[in-house]
């Protein structure tokens, strides 16, 4: 394209001539009481005003800076409701894990209100309901319930009992060193282990 074209001259935002010379841009003055120098160093003006800012000349920003404290006018509890906020930037948080429902929410709620606990009335009926309320049995659990001869509403007791007596019929050493019934200790051992891990016992 050409220097001298038509449409060369329609781009420019201002042709040759027509503005003659350049405005100067203004700078702000200082903002420090009784000063007239230009203010070019940016100072925050504090809370409450963030994304605002004073304009002060270099000596006088120097002296703001030394004075500011973004918390005057705060408590230590604000300070410190602020400064635990700004952990999370001052979003809302929620406990992880936590099921409103579930037998342990009330113990939970009194641990975090720092209350002591009541081991013989509220936690007390929370574990009946917890026994009472057992949760549905899986096919393995069934089926770990089944290899040591127990019911499914059998407890975590039930089943340690059950195994340490089975251990003891199948084990070679009571047997004399019979070991026809290895197969059926190494069931009723992983029987056992499934259930441990399941939370039966």
């Amino acid at each position: 394209m050409k220097l001298d074209s038509k449409y060369f001259d329609t781009i420019r935002v201002k042709r040759r001539g027509a503005g003659g010379a350049k405005a100067k841009p203004q700078t702000p003055e200082c903002a420090w009481e009784g000063c007239d120098k230009p203010g070019l160093h940016k100072a925050p003006m504090g809370r409450d005003h963030e994304g605002e800012y004073l304009n002060f000349c270099v000596d006088h920003v120097r002296q703001y800076n030394k004075s500011y404290n973004y918390f005057s006018g705060l408590g230590d509890d604000d300070i410190r409701k602020y400064l635990k906020d700004s952990l999370t930037g001052h979003r809302p948080t929620w406990s992880m894990g936590h099921n409103a429902s579930s037998p342990n929410a009330a113990r939970n709620r009194r641990r975090k209100r720092g209350e002591p606990f009541d081991w013989a009335g509220s936690d007390g009926d929370a574990a009946q309901g917890r026994t009472a309320a057992r949760r549905r049995v899986r096919p393995l659990e069934q089926k770990a319930l089944e290899t040591m001869n127990l019911q499914t509403n059998a407890t975590g007791e039930d089943v340690r009992l059950r195994y340490k007596e089975l251990v003891k019929q199948l084990h070679p050493d009571a047997n004399g060193g019979d070991r026809g019934h290895e197969d059926r200790l190494r069931d009723v051992i992983q029987a056992y282990k499934l259930l441990k891990q399941s939370g039966f016992c």
